[in-house]
């Protein structure tokens, strides 16, 4: 195990990932199973970076002027030549590795226009001026001179804590409060470190591996009872025996291969995905919508051939068990093979040192088979076109079980809506690329349970409940029905398109209207449009068109609300996870935002 080599507290500089610019930052902690630091930049921002991109002070020093004009802080004109650095006479052997290492990496690379960047300070007009400063002195006049101010690592922090959050008070001691001395930063407070971890650590880890599949099982059950109300909990368990079907794990593992397959086919495009912590950037083919398409002539062909579709509905459960099965191994897998990768290549959360826990919430963030992305596969391929596919077999069992020529109003609105709602995400498939689950996750039991189990069988729940459960609904309500879904599906997709094309091009004219606000990772926060309304619009979208799928059920029992409620719970945990991670990457910018949008999800209420 490598040895720590910058302590906590350290002010050091940090390579921004991705980029060739240093900022001061400070270190905050060390994680020694990814060795990657933790270090807070002076607006509050925290990353993981890695040791070959922290730099101690020592390694940049100041210019030191030799006339008196150069003695004042330099102008903003890009014009003139760097000054150049000094090597200090007595530099102790971790700073002359450093600098050798630096050296080393510039001398191999063919173009020089890339500097190295030293530091100025100027804490009397609150300024930190970098300049560049290129080994190789025939150059030094084709450099030029780079400049960013930022505010005393004590005023951000003063910033960053809000008086009026109970919260922030308790966290005030885990930031590190500065002064300024002699063109020197003194630490005043120590960090207090604390990992945080979701879903109550390794116990709540555990309890929801047992529960997720346990109420799957519950909610099919209290399904298929002729009473389905509370009064009727517990349903009665089967035997065992009942719950496995060999054919119906082979359905689908093929399924499962089927979709791999189409995965893999050379049609879409190719497109980057977002610069992750680690400063890789993963390509990936657009094609899911073209497999969607496939799908539909495969079951086109298979209707044509008279294959009865309503074994869907007479196999659920069994169907269901196999895919918990499956996506147990499945998990096994994944747990195993994250520890023979590199440690800038695991997921920040699921590295914590409990099996456990990184069990559920998984180790590595991108695991890949050579350019097959299991993750990103699994996000909108087996789970969400098998949804459809389960959703069209529950439709022909209603017509079976209920001896009727057409399905029910409420069994085609519902069938409808989801169909909308998933030819949506496959549509727009790039979108995803921006996402928490691909960016930040881990790829674990939790994700590999959730699209592979809980998506497909949990989301055609309503379906299910209308194959036993008839509700006629008449034309003035099922157009209020429609109505509501319209509204929730323009929130969702109207906020989602705003975001993604503001992410595409922030400069786009189309977006001139838009107000934001600047983050000190060079991005912007939109604080107008959808996204000035409240923090998360989508998810308000989302809600109003949960709410719109439940509707045509009924009103005789709650069992078919059942997903909206567990929907609002997962997207307020949600949120409240993201505004975790926006806090730490957006600092000062975040708080800011948070005052000038003061709602969360819901207008008025949260």
């Amino acid at each position: 195990m490598p040895a720590k080599t910058f302590p906590d507290g350290e002010i050091v500089m940090g390579r921004w990932p991705g980029g060739h610019l240093y900022y001061e930052v400070q270190v905050t902690s060390y994680n020694q199973n990814t060795q990657l630091y933790t270090v807070k930049y002076k607006d509050g921002t925290e990353l993981n970076l890695k040791e070959n991109d922290i730099k101690p002070m020592s390694f940049f020093k100041p210019k030191r002027s030799s006339s008196r004009s150069n003695s004042r802080p330099r102008s903003r004109s890009r014009s003139r030549s760097p000054a150049r650095t000094q090597t200090p006479k007595h530099s102790n052997s971790r700073d002359r590795e450093s600098r050798k290492q630096v050296e080393n990496e510039l001398v191999q690379k063919e173009n020089l226009s890339k500097p190295v960047y030293q530091v100025q300070e100027n804490y009397t007009n609150n300024k930190t001026t970098y300049v560049t400063d290129y080994p190789d002195e025939k150059e030094k006049n084709k450099s030029i001179y780079r400049r960013f101010e930022h505010k005393t690592c004590k005023e951000v922090v003063t910033d960053q804590l809000d008086p009026c959050n109970p919260q922030a008070k308790r966290e005030e001691a885990k930031f590190v409060h500065l002064n300024a001395k002699d063109g020197h930063l003194y630490v005043k407070k120590q960090v207090v470190q604390i990992q945080e971890q979701g879903f109550g650590t390794r116990v709540g880890a555990a309890f929801m591996i047992f529960l997720l599949p346990a109420t799957l099982i519950l909610l099919m059950l209290m399904c298929e009872q002729k009473d389905p109300s509370i009064l009727s909990f517990p349903p009665q368990i089967p035997a065992l025996q009942t719950l496995w079907n060999g054919t119906a794990l082979g359905i689908f593992v093929l399924w499962f291969l089927f979709q791999a397959l189409l995965y893999l086919l050379p049609i879409g495009k190719v497109v980057d995905g977002v610069l992750l912590a680690n400063g890789k950037t993963l390509k990936y083919r657009i094609n899911a919508f073209y497999a969607f398409l496939m799908c539909a002539m495969a079951v086109g062909v298979a209707l044509y051939k008279d294959v009865n579709l309503s074994y869907i509905h007479d196999y659920l459960r069994q169907l269901a068990v196999s895919a918990m099965m499956f996506a147990f191994v499945f998990s096994i897998y994944l747990y195993v093979r994250s520890w023979r990768v590199p440690a800038d290549e695991l997921a920040p959360e699921g590295n914590s040192g409990s099996f456990v826990y990184d069990f559920f919430i998984g180790r590595e963030l991108n695991p890949r088979i050579r350019n097959f992305d299991l993750k990103y596969f699994c996000e909108l391929r087996p789970g969400l076109m098998g949804w459809v596919v389960i959703n069209l077999g529950l439709l022909f069992a209603e017509m079976k079980v209920q001896n009727r020529d057409v399905p029910s109003l409420a069994m085609i609105l519902v069938n409808s809506f989801q169909l909308l709602y998933v030819l949506d995400a496959l549509w727009n498939e790039a979108a995803i690329l921006t996402t928490m689950d691909i960016v930040h996750e881990g790829f674990g039991y939790m994700l590999a349970f959730g699209n592979l189990v809980w998506v497909p069988f949990v989301y055609s729940l309503q379906a299910f409940y209308l194959v036993n459960h008839p509700n006629e609904l008449s034309w003035p309500l099922a157009l209020a029905i429609i109505a509501l879904n319209t509204v929730g599906y323009i929130i969702f997709r109207a906020a989602n398109s705003q975001k993604n094309a503001f992410r595409r091009d922030p400069h786009d004219p189309k977006l001139a209207h838009l107000k934001t606000i600047p983050t000190a990772t060079g991005k912007s926060l939109i604080v107008s449009g959808w996204w000035g309304i409240v923090r998360h619009p989508n998810y308000l979208g989302d809600l109003i068109m949960a709410l719109a799928w439940s509707l045509p059920c009924g009103f005789n029992h709650i069992l078919p609300y059942f997903y909206i409620i567990y929907f609002t719970c997962l997207l307020i945990h949600r949120e409240a996870r993201d505004e975790h991670q926006c806090r730490k990457k957006y600092g000062v910018a975040w708080n800011k935002y948070r005052q000038l949008v003061p709602y969360r999800i819901v207008p008025y209420i949260y």
